[in-house]
């Protein structure tokens, strides 16, 4: 019996990242809101959607723009905000590696939680899938979190300030982490990880530029590798 081909898979990867719209859509629509305030124009507005495609790093850029932060803060703040993106490329390469590079160059700019947290779920669960099903898979899911992400920014620079604060759109970020992390503690070492990088990023919460969160994610996945190993020498890791 032949394996199902890379476009089945894609298909399954848009549906588990369908319901994250919900997510993606008041955090976009938030951002194009935010960033017509700030004075952007709407061309400016989706060029900076469009080139970064990071809504933290995004938002990080915006604030600091409009404390009239030089170019370099901003672009250097941006960029540490963003490199959890490069903690998610490590852990996905042993998956995704073999894939031609354009595929793998589109994954790297296509990167998001979503996907990501989707992605490593499912390509642990299900270890046979071949390299073309894996980037189906994250293709897949990232498809309509992208899609929302941009049309609720363009909808969210055109309407402006008039969205009353009472929405309170901003409630999407925590849900969002929240939906993506529960899943994905599995076993002791991402408890551990998860335990280790909540304590770092509170007692280094007062470094500038986010930093904190930066220092927080590499202890965190130190601590779940130590945590790992010491276990498979145990014999107590499958």
């Amino acid at each position: 019996m032949s394996s199902p081909r890379a476009s089945a898979y894609f298909w399954k990867g848009f549906r588990d990242g369908t319901p994250f719209i919900f997510v993606a859509g008041p955090f976009g629509l938030l951002f194009g809101v935010l960033a017509a305030e700030a004075g952007l124009k709407l061309v400016e507005t989706m060029t900076l959607t469009a080139t970064v495609f990071a809504g933290a790093a995004q938002f990080t850029a915006l604030q600091l723009m409009k404390a009239d932060t030089p170019t370099l803060i901003v672009i250097a703040s941006a960029l540490a905000v963003n490199l959890r993106m490069a903690m998610y490329s490590a852990s996905l390469t042993p998956f995704m590696g073999a894939a031609p590079m354009w595929q793998r160059a589109l994954a790297a700019y296509l990167m998001v939680d979503q996907s990501y947290a989707l992605s490593i779920v499912k390509f642990e669960t299900e270890p046979k899938l071949t390299v073309p099903q894996r980037m189906g898979y994250f293709f897949g899911s990232v498809t309509p979190v992208a899609v929302a992400w941009n049309l609720m920014t363009l909808l969210g620079a055109q309407v402006g300030g008039s969205i009353p604060d009472s929405f309170a759109l901003d409630f999407a970020m925590p849900i969002a982490f929240l939906a993506m992390v529960t899943p994905m503690l599995r076993t002791p070492a991402h408890l551990v990880a998860a335990a280790v990088s909540i304590t770092i990023a509170l007692l280094t919460a007062g470094l500038p530029y986010n930093l904190g969160l930066i220092v927080a994610g590499l202890v965190a996945m130190m601590a779940g590798a130590r945590t790992e190993l010491v276990l498979r020498r145990r014999g107590l890791w499958t």
